[in-house]
């Protein structure tokens, strides 16, 4: 005997549901794909990665007191 279901299925949030679990059976490079996957997964990462390595010796967070400057002194 089937159990009775309580939830009340709606056809276009079934519809939605299968479209999403079958986006990269239709997936195709358009240049605006290709864009937006460079920027991504090329350009961001590429641009925090220039930002950390400029950074990187410019600040001293290790044992500073209230009085004492973040930045590390240039000798």
């Amino acid at each position: 005997m089937a159990a009775h279901s309580f939830i009340k299925l709606d056809p276009a949030v079934e519809r939605w549901n299968r479209m999403r679990e079958d986006a990269y059976k239709h997936f195709r490079f358009t240049p605006r794909t290709t864009f937006v996957s460079l920027m991504g997964f090329v350009f961001v990462p590429g641009a925090i990665y220039y930002l950390s390595t400029q950074t990187t010796n410019k600040w001293s967070w290790a044992g500073k007191r209230k009085d004492q400057a973040l930045a590390k002194q240039s000798s």
